[in-house]
């Protein structure tokens, strides 16, 4: 199977509390007009950008029982959901994250804990 742009990111899996974020476009420009060089933006402490995957959560202990070696190993882990979605615009900190390049496009695996605040378009998930 080919990896297009709908379904590169169809084979990435998450791990427990972290999200994929993709950074948003910044202007070039600051308020009075000067052009800023690349990557200058990132250097932020405080970074913007959108969650494009999203790990399970945070796993939960689970209480042994030897009457459960029956069961399927995915019924056995059991997570507490993350608060955010995929799709929300993060700010996140910089120093919590770590930038991979994957496809030839520069993301940020961030854990939740990073994560300051999220803006959720509501009838984006309708």
């Amino acid at each position: 199977m080919e990896l297009t742009a709908d379904n590169k990111l169809k084979k990435l899996l998450i791990v427990g509390d972290r999200v994929l974020i993709k950074l948003k476009k910044d202007s070039e420009k600051t308020d009075s007009g000067l052009y800023l060089p690349p990557g200058v933006k990132e250097k932020d402490k405080v970074q913007y950008g959108y969650i494009v995957k999203a790990g399970p959560g945070y796993p939960l202990p689970m209480a042994t029982d030897e009457e459960d070696d029956w069961k399927p190993e995915e019924d056995k882990v059991k997570y507490m959901p993350l608060q955010v979605q995929e799709g929300d615009l993060a700010v996140f900190l910089a120093a919590g994250a770590f930038e991979v390049v994957y496809q030839k496009e520069k993301y940020f695996v961030v854990p939740q804990s990073s994560i300051l605040m999220v803006e959720r378009e509501e009838d984006l998930f309708e």
